[in-house]
Parts: C-alpha cells; sequence; structure tokens
C-alpha cells in the first residue's frame, strides 16, 4: 500500500510526479491514471525530471513521461521532444544497429511498425543468411549479440510502461509452468485454439494482453522463441523480472 494521503486533484503537480517517481513500478500503475487526467500541467516540470533520471537503468518511468508529453499540446511539448530526438532510453549495439528508428516508433506508440523493425533487427543480428531468406532459424540465434537483445527487450519494457518485451514474455511461460500452449492465449496470440491473424487481430496498442509484444513468428512453432528466452542474456533477465 502506498503511504500518505490517496492521490486527488488537490495534490500539486509538482507532488504528484515526486510521488510517481518514489513509488514501485507496480504501484506506480494505480497513479497512472492521475497522470494522464493531468498531463497538460506535467509538461513544464518533466525535463527536469527526466534530467534525474538514469537513462541507463531497467525503469521504464523516463519512457512513460516521455510518452506523457506526446499525447499533450501543452506549451513546450515540442521543445522537450526535440531534445529526445531518438527517444530517451540510452541503449547500445554490438552490431552497429541504429535503435533511434525503434525507440521513435516506441515513443509515438506506434506499436505496429516496432514490431515489424524489431523483426527486422532480429534477423540482422542473425546474420546476412536470415536477412536474405526473410526469417531466423533457431540455431541461429545462440550467436546473437547479448547487447543487442537486451537493448530491444529495454526498449520494449520502457515504452510500454514494463508491460512488454522478451523478458516479460519469458516471465509468464514460466508462471505457467513452461506450457506454451498456455502462454499463447495469455499473450493474446491464441482465441479458442485458433491463431491470431497477423497483422489485423492483433492489438497494437498499451490495452493489448501483457506481452502481446514484439511478435515472434509463433507459427514457426516454438523452437525460435525457446531459443531466444534461453539465450542466456535473456534468461538473466527473465529471472530478475521473475524477481520482481
Amino acid at each position: 500500500m502506498l503511504s500518505g494521503p490517496p492521490v486527488s486533484s488537490t495534490v500539486s503537480p509538482e507532488q504528484l510526479l515526486e510521488r510517481f517517481q518514489a513509488s514501485s513500478p507496480r504501484q506506480r500503475q494505480t497513479l497512472l491514471r492521475q497522470l494522464l487526467q493531468r498531463r497538460q500541467e506535467l509538461v513544464p516540470l518533466i525535463q527536469e525530471q527526466l534530467d534525474g533520471l538514469d537513462a541507463t537503468s531497467e525503469d521504464w518511468i523516463g519512457g512513460c513521461l516521455l510518452q506523457i508529453v506526446v499525447e499533450t499540446d501543452a506549451p513546450g511539448r515540442d521543445a522537450l521532444l526535440a531534445r529526445y530526438p531518438d527517444g530517451w532510453l540510452a541503449v547500445a549495439s554490438a552490431a552497429g544497429i541504429d535503435y533511434g528508428p525503434l525507440q521513435r516508433h516506441l515513443v509515438l506508440q506506434e506499436y505496429e511498425a516496432a514490431d515489424r523493425l524489431t523483426a527486422s533487427i532480429l534477423r540482422k543480428l542473425a546474420g546476412s543468411e536470415a536477412e536474405r531468406r526473410g526469417y531466423v532459424y533457431f540455431s541461429e540465434v545462440a550467436a546473437m549479440p547479448a547487447v543487442d537483445l537486451e537493448s530491444l527487450d529495454r526498449l520494449w519494457l520502457a515504452y510500454s510502461r514494463g508491460r512488454f518485451g522478451f523478458s516479460i514474455q519469458g516471465r509468464l511461460l514460466a508462471a505457467v509452468d513452461g506450457q506454451w500452449e498456455r502462454l499463447w492465449p495469455r499473450l493474446g496470440w491464441k482465441l479458442n485454439g485458433v491463431w491470431t491473424r497477423y497483422p489485423g487481430s492483433f492489438t497494437w496498442s498499451l490495452e493489448a494482453p501483457e506481452g502481446h509484444m514484439p511478435l515472434i513468428n509463433q507459427l514457426r512453432g516454438v523452437r525460435l522463441m525457446d531459443a531466444l528466452l534461453r539465450h542466456p542474456c535473456l534468461a538473466r533477465r527473465i529471472a530478475a523480472t521473475a524477481r520482481n
């Protein structure tokens, strides 16, 4: 439970942001509605908040605040967004990949475009043969650079309020005791035994089920997704997510 008085319209914007930042990720979910209702008031304060955050951390608060700015027409909005043309999160690549385009899609909640770009990046990480054929073999996953898989996961987490990403999918798989057929409905990839039709029947928004994105082509079976979630980098992140 959060301590102190309940959040209301009598709380100042400064106090609301302070409380949001000080809360745990789970507690923040209960405060998001207040932030969204008062986002016009918050825009002038968000720059200072972002300046005080660690862009290399696992916390999704910075991504959330930047998305709140996008959803307003408040004075200062454009100037603030111009300071982060490639997004707020600091990510790295061992493969020379520019994650700016992906981060921009995610900031704008253009999740279908972000998902397609993520698939393209995975093919590039797998190598020229994967790019040529248009899909990744499960056997190509082990050689993918850990830093890039971590960057992809962190980007999806940061701009989904901690709801999307490989590590979330791995946590949900563990929660159903590794039973893939129980996982698909939880992700919204299968309903009543029927695969969700791509792309029109997927939910490309924050209203999607937890773990809904990024989409790993389940129609090729589970071997690719299993290989990704078992990659040492992602396996460590899944274990850390499960502890939180």
